[in-house]
């Protein structure tokens, strides 16, 4: 679950860590409690998405006058196809520098690391991939506790010396503490503004907390933060359909919609089409063994999808059966008339008698499934992946 800035820096403050003073506002009438000698000011979106600057979102203000009209302009308007909660009125600070401290889970390392680099500010993911040298961490088991040390590790790593490395190290320590303290998955400053006497200031906050550990934070409640927040913002409305119709479900930007069966194999197809040049239009999950109900609101969600132009669907046949796949795919053909092509994959339990359902519905209407293909268990997964890959360009996708 994602916090607003403001939030977070809430949360960095309680854990004392500097950041600017600043107003929370929702109109212009909020900006009657700014003194004049506030500004100038930075004035910014808060809405649960990243690349705010790039799209307008934070825009400096001079005066009240100024801030009044981009308060406006920005509550007026949705960032990144998100709405804005409220702006942000942060006072300017003046810096000389600009470096990047982060705390997250390493999944393949099963450890907490802390991440610091010199190169913060705009742009930090391109500079990660571009120089990854320049990016530092240092690994901490979960049980671990942090100690000063480590943060003046890092940030001498990072080229700090002196009173620098000390202030920079105490930092890392105080943002891995809060991380650990409020059940974090993501928790970044991007950047941390250098001023010109050396102290440091939280310029900005990305704080990504787990949803499932907040009933162990009655101090989230007292901030105002309500548990079950999309991780990045809000639902889709195809997102929003899924948690109605009680099935996982994510949109991505590609063209190839997945309709899988678990959420292993989920995972496993996206990365199947990207390896092979595709991109995948989404990722769900069906569960153990889904109703015909639930499968077939899955493949209307895809069918319903205009960035979608062919479906990708596998079924391994463990605890769900095949035969009530086939069953749901051959009654939502039946019922819809779909025009997109399908490319799938059956294998597992029922596969024979799956396969019964499908030949006998092709047989019975060839034309309703013309564009319909399923393969057997002898056809490799990959060939299937790229078949659908190559039918998503001939529909003129993006693959």
């Amino acid at each position: 679950m994602r916090l607003y800035e403001f939030e977070g820096k809430e949360i960095f403050k309680r854990h004392g860590i500097p950041v600017p003073e600043s107003y929370l506002v929702k109109n212009a009438d909020d900006l009657a409690s700014v003194p004049d000698d506030f500004y100038p000011a930075m004035a910014k979106a808060q809405a649960l998405v990243g690349g705010r600057g790039k799209a307008g979102g934070i825009v400096k203000v001079s005066d009240g006058a100024e801030a009044a009209r981009a308060v406006e302009r920005i509550m007026s308007t949705r960032l990144r196809g998100y709405d804005v909660a409220s702006v942000l009125l942060e006072k300017m600070e003046s810096v000389v520098d600009e470096v990047y401290v982060a705390v997250t889970i390493d999944r393949f390392e099963h450890k907490l690391v802390m991440i610091g680099s010199p190169m913060g500010g705009v742009d930090v993911e391109t500079a990660s991939k571009e120089h990854p040298e320049a990016f530092h961490k240092i690994w901490l088991d979960p049980e671990q506790e942090v100690e000063p040390y480590m943060g003046r590790e890092l940030a001498h790593r990072m080229g700090f010396t002196g009173k620098q490395m000390a202030s920079v190290g105490s930092i890392a320590v105080k943002l891995y503490k809060a991380f650990k303290a409020s059940d974090g998955k993501l928790c970044e400053i991007n950047p941390i503004g250098v001023k010109e006497d050396g102290s440091l200031t939280a310029l900005d906050a990305v704080f990504n907390v787990d949803t499932d550990a907040f009933y162990r934070h009655p101090e989230f409640k007292e901030m105002g933060i309500e548990s079950g927040r999309h991780e990045e913002g809000e639902l889709t409305p195809n997102e929003a359909k899924a948690r109605d119709a009680g099935f996982p479900y994510v949109d991505l930007d590609g063209d190839i919609g997945t309709f899988p069966g678990g959420a292993g194999f989920g995972i496993a197809s996206i990365d199947l089409i990207h390896i092979y040049g595709g991109k995948a239009a989404n990722f769900m999950d069906s569960g153990g063994a889904p109703s015909q109900e639930k499968l077939r609101a899955m493949l209307g969600l895809l069918l319903d999808d205009p960035k979608v132009k062919v479906i990708f669907g596998a079924r391994f046949g463990g605890i769900s059966r095949c035969d009530d796949w086939a069953t749901a795919v051959v009654q939502f053909i039946q019922e819809n008339h779909p025009k997109k092509p399908m490319v799938m994959r059956m294998t597992g339990n029922m596969e024979a008698e799956g396969r019964r359902i499908i030949e006998e519905a092709k047989a019975n209407e060839p034309e309703l499934f013309d564009k319909i293909t399923i393969y057997p268990y002898t056809t490799p997964i990959e060939e299937v992946v790229q078949e659908a890959i190559a039918v998503a360009k001939a529909e003129g996708g993006e693959a």
